[in-house]
């Protein structure tokens, strides 16, 4: 019995023994040429579908192990953690000679008879893994993932928003990104068909933009809840009173509390990251600075404090 089988390292002209890198070399260079937005001659479209499939196997550790053993039906092994029935005691050899190249559905032609039967393997191939079922998930485009860098008050207000995408290194278009208000670090917005080009007549891959924030001056995201530092004067800290302290978009006057020291935190319930689950809390912790130069007036009125107050932190 013959068996036929594709030979996905001769597709990508590697030796079976070839490392990663050299197999993703290899799909990159020939998916350079016979992409089918690059290359429009015959066969370059087959050519593109070829090398794709060959480095979704062979990228891919295990089902690299389980296509070595049994070649084209690496897929029926994999789901079902066995040899196939009828492979038990049959390997595969790759590169240079090998069996026929008639492709997938005519090995289980060979193997089972082409017309169903038994087992549940259908006209349409091999427990849905046939030629049809093949050419189906085949004619989509890859998805990519970017990363959308946001600033603070730009991932809070959402809203419309151009960004410039490279369209693979053949130039660059812009596209119109419809954020949601209070979008958070990490979430991931979803483009359609702004991925991986695909065969004509197929669907283009999405695109999934994964946001970051970059450092904002003021304040620190955890979760939903901001964080920022406000400088207060050591008067204010001794004596208390008003003092004003930033939130997103304004400020507000607190009350801080007499005899404050570094580190003090007072939190305002519902002034932090936005959120539909309900808004998240803002902390406020002040520190104490001095001035970094004293007029003689300053100096003699510090003096004199010293001079009068029996305080003594460190005691």
């Amino acid at each position: 019995m013959a068996l036929d089988y594709k030979d996905y390292y001769a597709a990508l002209g590697v030796e079976k023994k070839a490392s990663q890198d050299e197999i993703q070399r290899a799909y990159r260079k020939l998916a350079r040429k016979y992409h089918p937005d690059v290359n429009k001659d015959d066969g370059a479209e087959d050519r593109f579908k070829e090398i794709t499939e060959a480095y979704e196997v062979l990228k891919d550790a295990d089902k690299r192990k389980t296509y070595d053993q049994y070649g084209s039906a690496w897929k029926h092994a994999q789901a079902s953690g066995g040899a196939p029935p009828g492979f038990e005691n049959i390997r595969f050899e790759f590169g240079g000679g090998g069996a026929g190249a008639s492709g997938f559905s005519s090995f289980f032609d060979a193997l089972f008879g082409g017309g169903g039967g038994a087992g549940g393997f259908g006209g349409g191939g091999f427990g849905g893994f046939g030629d049809g079922a093949y050419q189906q998930r085949a004619m989509r485009g890859r998805n990519h993932e970017a990363t959308l860098k946001l600033d603070l008050e730009e991932a809070v207000a959402g809203g419309k928003r151009e960004i410039t995408l490279s369209d693979g290194g053949r130039g660059r278009n812009k596209v119109e990104v419809n954020l949601p208000p209070g979008v958070k670090p990490g979430q991931k917005i979803r483009l359609s068909g702004r991925g991986g080009a695909a065969p004509p007549g197929g669907e283009a891959g999405d695109l999934f933009l994964k946001v970051e924030l970059r450092p904002h001056p003021r304040f620190r995201l955890e979760g939903k809840d901001l964080h920022a530092s406000v400088p207060i004067t050591p008067w204010e800290a001794a004596l208390g009173g008003q003092v004003s302290v930033p939130t997103l978009g304004s400020s507000v006057m607190i009350k801080l509390p007499s005899g404050s020291n570094t580190g003090k935190r007072i939190r305002l319930r519902g002034k932090g990251y936005p959120d539909r689950a309900g808004d998240g809390d803002l902390f406020i912790e002040f520190q104490i600075v001095v001035p970094s130069e004293l007029s003689d007036e300053e100096r003699e009125l510090f003096e004199q404090l010293a001079t009068a107050s029996t305080f003594a932190p460190r005691e």
